[in-house]
C-alpha cells in the first residue's frame, strides 16, 4: 500500500530548512548568490594546478572522504570496497546501499545536496537508482568543465585556502597564481604540526627525520633551537610571498607549561641527541616552538587557527593495516581552558597575539570557548579572536546551530566569519549553502516571532551577508 501525505514539505525543495517568511527572504534574496571563500580545506593544489578530470563519481566523491567510509563500516561493508581493490562501480554501488541507511545523518542531506548541485539529479540515491545515477554522473563528468578547476567556478567560489607544511615547495600555489585563465584565488596555508609537536619518551626518529627535511629546504643547518627558529622563519617568509595569509595549527590536548627560553633550548639539545624527555618536558618544549610560531604569525601581519581536542587514529589495528587518516579519528574529552587561557594571556602581553580562531571539536566545550574570545578582544580590530564554525563532527545541523547559539549569547554573532568545508573533495561546498540556509533560518525565525525587530530588516540583511562573506574577506585580507 503506497503512504501519500498531502501535507509533507516536499524533500529538499528550494525551501529546504527555511520554515519561515524572513528566513526564506534572507536566503533567496541575500545569501544564496554570494561568492564562497573557503578559508580551511585540504583540497589538492595539484588537481587545481592541473584541472584534474576525475575519471568516474567514486573517485570524485568517495577518495579520501572519511565521514563516507565510517558509514559504510557501520552499515556493514567490507574493507575492499571502502579503500580496497574493488572496482569503483562496486565501490559506489555499496555506498548506494548504505546511503539510505544515513536517514538523520548529515551525510543524507550531503549526498542529495551534491547530487542536485553538481549534477541536477533529484534522484534519491538507492539500490535501485544506483547503476543509472552512476552512468550519468560519469557522463557529465566527461564534461569539459566538470574538472576540479570547473566545480569550483559551478560553485561560485571565491578564494580557497589549502594545508600545507613549511617543507612543502607550493610549486602548485605559484603555477595557479600564474595562471591568468584561472582567476580563483587559492592560497597556501601554514601548517607547522610537526615543526612543533615533540613526543616524550626515546623515539624522536620521525621529528630528527622531519628536521632534516626542513634544514634541506630552508637551507638552515638546525643544531639548536634557534637554528630551527631560524629555518621556521625562511619558510614562513617563503609562504608569505606566495600570498599565505593564515596558519592553522592542529593539537590534541593544547599545550602550555611555563619554559624558559635557556630551558626550552636544552632540551631541544636533548632531542637532537635522541635523549629521552618527561611527558613535561615534551610539554614545555612544544609550548615554546608554538609560541615562537604565533609570534612569526603576528609579525607577518596573518590570522592563525587553532583546532584542538581530536583523538587520531584510535584504532591500532585499522592504523597498522589501513594507514593513518583512514577514518579512525574521534572527539576527545580533554580539559582545554586554562592551557588557552595561559596561552593566550603569554602572546597578549607582549601584544604579540594574532588574530586567532578557536575551533574546538568537543561540543560540549561550545560555551567556554565562547566566553573566551571576550577576554582578548583589543578594541581595534573587530572580531580579532573567532569562535571557529562547527567543525568536523559538528560540522551538521545541530553542531553548527549549538555553535552559532553559543556566540550568540557569549560573543557576537555578527561579527562571525563563517563557514568552512575542511573537506578534500571538490564536492563539499553545498555545506556552505547547509550553513547559509541553517542560518536564514535561525535568524528568520527570530524576526518571525518578534525576537528581533523587522524595522531593522536592512541591518538583518547586512548581518548574513556579513557572515556569509564578506566578514572573512574583511578579516582574512586576502
Amino acid at each position: 500500500m503506497t503512504y501519500v501525505n498531502h501535507h509533507a514539505v516536499p524533500f529538499m525543495d528550494r525551501d529546504f530548512l527555511l520554515t519561515t517568511p524572513t528566513a526564506r527572504h534572507l536566503y533567496h534574496d541575500v545569501a544564496a548568490s554570494l561568492p564562497i571563500i573557503d578559508y580551511h580545506c585540504h583540497l589538492s593544489p595539484e588537481m587545481i594546478a592541473r584541472d584534474h578530470q576525475f575519471a568516474n563519481i567514486t573517485e570524485l566523491w568517495l577518495g579520501g572522504d572519511h565521514y563516507k567510509w565510517r558509514a559504510m563500516r557501520a552499515n556493514g561493508v567490507e574493507e575492499r570496497f571502502i579503500t580496497g581493490d574493488a572496482s569503483d562501480r562496486d565501490k559506489f554501488m555499496m555506498w548506494a546501499e548504505t546511503v539510505p541507511y544515513t536517514m538523520r545523518n548529515p551525510l543524507y542531506h550531503w549526498t542529495h545536496m551534491e547530487l542536485r548541485s553538481a549534477f541536477g539529479i533529484e534522484d534519491i540515491l538507492s539500490p535501485d537508482t544506483a547503476a543509472d545515477i552512476y552512468d550519468r554522473c560519469n557522463e557529465q563528468l566527461r564534461r569539459p568543465d566538470m574538472t576540479a578547476r570547473g566545480l569550483m567556478r559551478k560553485y561560485g567560489v571565491e578564494v580557497v585556502c589549502t594545508t600545507d607544511d613549511p617543507v612543502d615547495s607550493l610549486e602548485y600555489h605559484l603555477q595557479i597564481a600564474a595562471d591568468p585563465t584561472f582567476d580563483i584565488k587559492v592560497l597556501p596555508t601554514w601548517r607547522p604540526d610537526k615543526a612543533m609537536t615533540i613526543s616524550s619518551g626515546t623515539d624522536h626518529a620521525d621529528y630528527l627525520a622531519y628536521l632534516r627535511k626542513l634544514s634541506e629546504v630552508s637551507g638552515v643547518e638546525i643544531r639548536s633551537l634557534a637554528d630551527l627558529y631560524a629555518a621556521l622563519r625562511v619558510r614562513h617568509d617563503f609562504f608569505h610571498e606566495a600570498g599565505c595569509r593564515l596558519a592553522d595549527h592542529g593539537v590534541t590536548r593544547f599545550p602550555f607549561a611555563h619554559v624558559t627560553t635557556e630551558e626550552a633550548s636544552t632540551l631541544f639539545d636533548s632531542v637532537l641527541r635522541g635523549e629521552p624527555l618527561t611527558a613535561h618536558e615534551a610539554e614545555q618544549l612544544t609550548t615554546a616552538i608554538f609560541l615562537e610560531l604565533c609570534r612569526m604569525n603576528h609579525a607577518s601581519d596573518w590570522a592563525q587557527q587553532f583546532h584542538f581536542g581530536p583523538m587520531r587514529n584510535v584504532n591500532t589495528r585499522a592504523r597498522l593495516s589501513l594507514g593513518p587518516d583512514t577514518g579512525f579519528d574521534t572527539i576527545g574529552d580533554f580539559r582545554a581552558a586554562e592551557s588557552i587561557a595561559a596561552f593566550l594571556d603569554t602572546l597578549d602581553r607582549d601584544d604579540t597575539l594574532a588574530r586567532t580562531i578557536l575551533y574546538n571539536l568537543n561540543p560540549a566545550d561550545n560555551t567556554w570557548v565562547a566566553a573566551m574570545l571576550a577576554n582578548f578582544q583589543d578594541g581595534r580590530i573587530p572580531g580579532k579572536i573567532q569562535m571557529g564554525s562547527g567543525w568536523w563532527f559538528n560540522d551538521q545541523l545541530d553542531g553548527m546551530r549549538h555553535q552559532m547559539e553559543a556566540l550568540s549569547l557569549q560573543g557576537l554573532l555578527s561579527r562571525f566569519v563563517g563557514m568552512l568545508t575542511d573537506s578534500r573533495s571538490f564536492l563539499s561546498y553545498p555545506r556552505h549553502d547547509y550553513f547559509r540556509r541553517l542560518l536564514c533560518e535561525i535568524i528568520g525565525r527570530d524576526v518571525d516571532s518578534g525576537m528581533l525587530p523587522v524595522s531593522e530588516m536592512p541591518r538583518i540583511e547586512r548581518m548574513v551577508s556579513d557572515i556569509c562573506h564578506d566578514n572573512a574577506a574583511r578579516y582574512f585580507r586576502f
